[in-house]
C-alpha cells in the first residue's frame, strides 16, 4: 500500500494554494482541502476571528484531517496561510501534522511564492470569487492581501525547517497545472 501523505501546501494570499491544489489533487488523488472551505462554512453564523469562529473552523479541520488520516484515502491536500513569524501557526502545523504521522504518513511542506502585481491580479479571478465568497467585496480583500503582507511574514527565504519534505515553489509565471506536475515530479510522487 502507498504512503498516506498530508500535504500542507502554503504562502500568501491568493498566491495560488487552491487553483495548485485542485490540479494536484487530479494527479494525485488526494483530496484538496483549501482553508476557506471551513471558514465560509463558519462566517455566515460567526464574525470572523471571534472565539466561536475559531473555536469551529479550527474543530472542523481537526476532525476532518482525523477522518482523512485515519481513511483509505490516498491523503490529503491542506492549503494555509502561514505566517511564519507566529509561534502558534507553526505549532498548529505541527499537530495537524501529527494527526498523519500517528497513522503512519509522510509529511509534504511546498511553499508557494509569487509577485504582488499577479497575487494582486489573481486576488480577482473567478474561479476565486467563485470558490471564496469572502473575498467577493475584492477592495476589501485586496486591502485585507496588503494588511497581512505588511503585517506578517508569509514566505521564507527558502531556509525554512520544518518536520517532513520541503520544496519552496515560485509559480509567478506558471500554469496552476505546470507548477503541480512540478510538485509531483519534485517529490517523485
Amino acid at each position: 500500500m502507498a504512503e498516506k501523505k498530508l500535504l500542507i501546501l502554503f504562502g500568501p494570499p491568493a498566491v495560488g494554494k487552491m487553483t495548485v491544489g485542485k490540479e494536484l489533487s487530479a494527479l494525485t488523488g488526494m483530496k484538496l482541502f483549501h482553508n476557506h472551505m471551513t471558514i465560509e462554512l463558519v462566517l455566515p453564523f460567526f464574525e470572523f476571528g471571534t472565539p466561536p469562529y475559531l473555536r469551529l473552523v479550527e474543530t472542523f479541520r481537526r476532525m476532518i484531517v482525523e477522518e482523512v488520516a485515519q481513511s483509505d484515502l490516498p491523503g490529503l491536500i491542506f492549503t494555509f496561510v502561514w505566517a511564519l513569524n507566529l509561534e502558534s501557526d507553526r505549532r498548529y502545523l505541527q499537530r495537524m501534522a501529527d494527526i498523519f504521522r500517528q497513522q503512519g504518513g509522510e509529511i509534504y511542506y511546498v511553499e508557494l511564492q509569487a509577485t504582488l502585481a499577479e497575487r494582486l491580479a489573481r486576488n480577482k479571478t473567478e474561479f476565486r470569487l467563485s470558490q471564496k465568497p469572502s473575498k467577493q467585496n475584492v477592495v476589501w480583500s485586496e486591502q485585507n492581501l496588503l494588511e497581512l503582507d505588511a503585517n506578517y511574514r508569509l514566505n521564507s527565504d527558502g531556509d525554512l525547517v520544518v518536520d517532513g519534505h520541503y520544496w519552496k515553489l515560485d509559480n509567478t509565471h506558471l500554469s496552476p497545472e505546470t507548477a503541480a506536475q512540478q510538485i509531483v515530479a519534485h517529490f517523485g510522487w
